[in-house]
Order: structure tokens, then C-alpha cells, then sequence
């Protein structure tokens, strides 16, 4: 018997843990797993607040896919379309031609990107908050924010250096905003000039409550510890426009703002107009319990979705409701479809996907925290440990386990690092600035 060749496409949460189960699972008499993302890594990203902020280094929050993937074939490059009635995929590699792949079953778990809305200025402006590169970014832009203020004699520009605008406040806004933050009030110490009350730190949300995963009344008592910090706290408002970097809100106040960070949302990763599978109204691929791509009645034979751009339905839940894009199930859901892929491929039937949400949690900064877990509430220092010690074990490979421990544990008795490195973002200007031929010098 010839092996199945599995495609895996998108090394996120899903595609990571879906091929490693593969991998595990079947003997390469069996299947063939094809990985391809254009990344080298997966980025786990609960980890990100965490890695900006200088609590662990960037590079342990991120999987090596050749690494932990060391029974299956990666390939780095861009899936750019898939058709799946051929069952072929055109990929893009990095470098060169692109070629095509052939297909048994097909895992499409590109994730997903960010939700941008049209304001004037967010394009110029704005910065996400999804990647490693936007986290390393965005640390080194507000510590650099810090010297321009500490620099100028200039009261408006040291204003608009020291004013960090935040919007969303989801669990990637609330986390960014009380890390960042954090870290800042950290870095002041070494700053005589400037005074941590002149820093100004501002959450806008379109809705009224914060961290909607978890009941009211723990969203209230993450805007009181914030707003204990003398954070700027706007519910029920909107960003109307940043146009040169000047925000201006719905409820008609407007300010000069060098940081503009964007965490409202998520949505389906574009790559998935270029296939042939059916989407719903949120263009997410359309799946059954069993983690199967449908079309309408019918199984669309050798496809699989789960993750943040699949609409899976939640069978704890009432007809008609999906299970959210979060980590917790897009890792169980890679676990159930890898079983399901298996069982396909051995004359068994696949088995629904079910799991009940059981919580949430989320850091607040150093030692503080907020929790809700299987019912039971904490905050503080409790909530703070119960999230570092849950994503821990979440984190993929014992290697990166042990890193981020040693990273913590380092933390207890050396300071931390607020140095930045701005030239990571632009390490060739002072060369090419060196390099000039001597009568461009000149000129």
C-alpha cells in the first residue's frame, strides 16, 4: 500500500499539534506528513505580552518546526492557492519557482490575521500585536519612546512619547497594555529626567466590559486594578481616526499618540479565498463536529479545518453556536482531527470533537493577575501563578518548557533587561550609510 500524503498547511497551534500527533501516530508505510508555513517556527503566542515585556526571551517563546517535526517534511514557503477537487496545492517557496503538491487529505489551518477596520491612519500608524516580530517591535519601540522623552526639551513632543495607546480589550489587549506598562514603570528608574506619572496609558473599547471570556465582574475588577495604576480607561468608545498620529475617539476627546497598538479582533486568514472550500457569513471554512470541512450535507472527502478559521460547531453548547478561536481548543481540536485523520486512513470512523470551555486566565503584569477556572475565580498573585504555570504546560517540547522556567526563574533575582535594540529593525542603515560610494558622500 502506498502512504497517504497528509498536507499540513499553517504551522499555528493546529497545524503544529495536528502533525505532530500524525507523525506519532502513523508509520510512514502509512502517511507521508507535508508541513508548510513561511515561518521556521511556531509562535506560541500567550506567550507574547510575556516576551515584549522582558519576563522571557523572545526566542523561547517560539517552536523550531524542524525540531519538534523531525518525522515530517517542511517546506518553507506560502500555500497561494488549493485546489482540492484535484487535491493539489500551489506553493510559493521563499525562494525560487513554485510547484505544485499533491494531496490525500489536506489540513487548512492558516489561522488567522488582524481585524482591522478602515480609520484614517491606523494603516500609517498602527501596529498589531499577533507575531513575534510585532512584540520584539513593539518593546523596543517604547523604551525608545522613553530616550526621545527623556531627550527633548520639547513638552509636546515628550507628551506624545509618553502617551501608549491600546485598542481592544480582549485578552491580547488587557495582557499587552498591564505588561507593557509594567515593564515601562520598571525602566523609569533609570530615567531622573522623566516621572512615571507622566506617562499616560490608554484602553479603548468599543464595548462596554473587558475580557468578555470571563463573567462581569471579574472584567470590573481588571478595570479597577488598571485603573489603580492610573491607566486611561475608555469603555463604549471608539477610534474614529490617527491621522499623523493624533488620536481622536468617539467620545470627542483627541491626543497626540507616538504608540497606537491594534488588538480589536481576529478574522480568517486571507489565504483561505484562494481555495475551494465553503466559507460562512464570517468567511470561516464550514466544518462538522468531526473537525471535517462540509458543504452544506456533504463531506467534502479529504479535507479537515479546526482553529481560529474554522467554524467548528460546540456541542457542549446549544444548536448553533461555535467554539471560539482560542488556543485551548484550537490545540485539543489538532489532537481529535489528527485521531480522526488516522482512523480515515485505517477504515475507522472519525469521532465528534467535544470540549467544554474550562476558563480562562490572564496576567496583569508582574505578580498580578486574573483567573477563572472550572468556576473558581482568583486574582493576584494566585491568578498570576495559575497563568504562568497553565501555558507552561501548554508551551510544545520539553526543551521550550525548560527555558521559559529557567527564564523565571532568573527573573526572581536579576533585574530585568529594559535596553532596547532599535537597530534590529533597521540593521543595514548605518552600513549603507558607511558604504556610500565617496561622490555620493560628496553630494
Amino acid at each position: 500500500m502506498n502512504p497517504k500524503r497528509i498536507l499540513v498547511v499553517g504551522a499555528g497551534h493546529v497545524g503544529l499539534y495536528a502533525a505532530l500527533r500524525l507523525s506519532k501516530k502513523l508509520s510512514s508505510r502509512e502517511a507521508e506528513v507535508v508541513v508548510v508555513d513561511p515561518q521556521p517556527h511556531m509562535t506560541y503566542q500567550p506567550f507574547l505580552p510575556e516576551a515584549a515585556a522582558g519576563n522571557i526571551s523572545p526566542r523561547h517563546s517560539v517552536v523550531p518546526l524542524r525540531r519538534e517535526l523531525r518525522k515530517c517534511k517542511v517546506v518553507a514557503g506560502t500555500v497561494t492557492r488549493i485546489d482540492h477537487d484535484r487535491k493539489t496545492a500551489i506553493v510559493q517557496p521563499i525562494s525560487g519557482p513554485t510547484r505544485e503538491i499533491q494531496y490525500d487529505h489536506v489540513v487548512v489551518a492558516p489561522g488567522s490575521v488582524s481585524r482591522t477596520l478602515p480609520i484614517p491612519g491606523l494603516h500609517e500608524h498602527g501596529i498589531g500585536f499577533k507575531t513575534i516580530g510585532e512584540a520584539i517591535y513593539l518593546r523596543n519601540h517604547v523604551l525608545d519612546r522613553l530616550d526621545v522623552a527623556a531627550a527633548t526639551t520639547d513638552p509636546d513632543v515628550r507628551r506624545s512619547a509618553l502617551t501608549f495607546t491600546f485598542v481592544g480589550g480582549g485578552y491580547a489587549g488587557i495582557e499587552a497594555l498591564a505588561e507593557m506598562e509594567d515593564m515601562a514603570r520598571d525602566a523609569m528608574r533609570y530615567y531622573p529626567e522623566l516621572k512615571p506619572e507622566e506617562m499616560r496609558w490608554v484602553l479603548v473599547e468599543a464595548t462596554q466590559r473587558v475580557l468578555p471570556e470571563v463573567d462581569r465582574d471579574m472584567g470590573a475588577y481588571t478595570v479597577q486594578q488598571l485603573l489603580k495604576r492610573n491607566m486611561d480607561i475608555r469603555l463604549d468608545t471608539r477610534l474614529e481616526s490617527c491621522v499623523d498620529g493624533v488620536v481622536k475617539l468617539s467620545d470627542g476627546d483627541s491626543f497626540r499618540s507616538d504608540t497606537i497598538v491594534w488588538t480589536a479582533g481576529v478574522k480568517p486568514s486571507p489565504m483561505l479565498d484562494a481555495t475551494d472550500f465553503p466559507r460562512d457569513e464570517r468567511r470561516r471554512v464550514t466544518c462538522l463536529p468531526t473537525l471535517q470541512i462540509v458543504d452544506g450535507d456533504r463531506v467534502v472527502e479529504g479535507a479537515w479545518s479546526a482553529g481560529d478559521c474554522a467554524a467548528v460547531p460546540d456541542l457542549t453548547k446549544e444548536p448553533g453556536n461555535f467554539c471560539s478561536p482560542s488556543a485551548q481548543h484550537a490545540v485539543r481540536q489538532a489532537a481529535r482531527m489528527a485521531d480522526n485523520i488516522a482512523n480515515v486512513i485505517r477504515g475507522r470512523e472519525p469521532v465528534n470533537y467535544k470540549h467544554k470551555h474550562v476558563g480562562s486566565v490572564a496576567s496583569l503584569g508582574l505578580h498580578k493577575g486574573v483567573a477563572q477556572v472550572y468556576g473558581i475565580k482568583m486574582t493576584g498573585w494566585p491568578a498570576w501563578f495559575m497563568h504562568r504555570t497553565y501555558h507552561m504546560s501548554r508551551i510544545p517540547s520539553f526543551n521550550r518548557k525548560v527555558r521559559v522556567v529557567v527564564d523565571w526563574s532568573l527573573a526572581f533575582f536579576l533585574k530585568r533587561e529594559v535596553v532596547a535594540l532599535g537597530q534590529l529593525h533597521d540593521p543595514r542603515e548605518e552600513f549603507a550609510e558607511a558604504s556610500q560610494p565617496v561622490g555620493a558622500l560628496r553630494r
